[in-house]
């Protein structure tokens, strides 16, 4: 059955901390394992964590080997992306998947991850991570939420309905339908490659950093030239952080569908960042600012 929930993590679970995008500093990679402990889990940290190739977080190969070998290691728990920036796209034409769903975590350039993962019918969570998030002062109650979801689950009947960043984009209405996306810019240069979301009766989910506001339309008008709004259920918006404000231009391109729509959630680069379950069935209820998970993702 695809899209299966994925256990909780209990006392002693061993999470592998990759680095399949860009290079983290040193001193927040040697204070990785702490942090996790600190929940009682075990920590393995990978050999491209502690790597820098240009850009990258060691080569291509390396990040590639890491990811693998945690994906294909039965005593791994669940998989922890260490930071975003640029790189896991790279990868995508060198990992396989195992039978065996293994719960990842991680958002921004991670995205392209969660689009394979997609493709497979496995969930995961577009959460905070630890060297560009929970390290960082400010962060404290994004680690403090994402820690009591991954400790006490994430059942069937769960329904977020947080204070929502204003102005932003509502469209009225209801829509069913497996939560979808993450990094705008990501979802676009998949766009016409074998990892193209498919978004057909899905929510779709955007957000994005440092995105001016003809960058924002260019990237919405490729999602909308390659069918992926039309074919959406509805749509919920995170932050649009270190730029203009985006309202006009997504009001052009989503408002016209006749679909839900739900702006200012708190998921992205900005704070709050809270936890959304890639793949999961819920309905978005835009009139009364909601989400409401119709299936289990952590039991």
């Amino acid at each position: 059955m695809p899209y299966r929930p994925f256990n909780r993590l209990p006392p002693g679970a061993l999470v592998a901390v990759v680095a399949p995008a860009g290079p983290a500093d040193a001193q927040r990679v040697a204070a990785v394992p702490a942090l996790i402990e600190s929940q009682g889990w075990r920590a393995r940290v990978y050999p491209g964590c502690h790597q820098r190739t240009g850009f990258l977080a060691g080569p291509d190969a390396q990040r590639a080997a890491d990811l693998q070998a945690a994906l294909d290691d039965p005593a791994v728990d669940a998989i922890w992306c260490l930071r975003g920036g640029y790189g896991s796209g790279r990868l995508l034409g060198r990992i396989t998947l195992p039978a065996r769903p293994k719960l990842l975590i991680g958002y921004s350039d991670i995205t392209a991850l969660h689009a394979l993962l997609d493709r497979a019918g496995w969930l995961a969570l577009h959460a905070p991570m630890p060297a560009s998030d929970l390290l960082l002062p400010g962060h404290e109650d994004d680690a403090r939420v994402l820690f009591a979801l991954l400790k006490q689950g994430l059942p069937a009947g769960t329904v977020w309905a947080p204070p929502l960043a204003t102005p932003a984009l509502r469209c009225a209405g209801r829509a069913q339908g497996r939560l979808l996306g993450g990094n705008l810019s990501l979802l676009a240069a998949l766009c016409g490659t074998p990892w193209q979301p498919v978004t057909d009766g899905r929510l779709l989910f955007i957000e994005d950093v440092s995105e001016s506001l003809y960058r924002v339309d260019r990237l919405l008008l490729q999602l909308a030239q390659a069918g992926l709004l039309a074919a959406a259920a509805g749509f919920v918006l995170g932050s649009f952080t270190e730029a203009d404000d985006p309202l006009p231009v997504l009001q052009d391109h989503l408002a016209h569908l006749g679909k839900p729509v739900l702006g200012g959630w708190p998921a992205g680069h900005g704070t709050p960042n809270r936890a959304l379950p890639m793949g999961a069935l819920a309905t978005l209820d835009a009139d009364a600012g909601s989400l409401r998970l119709d299936q289990d993702v952590l039991v």
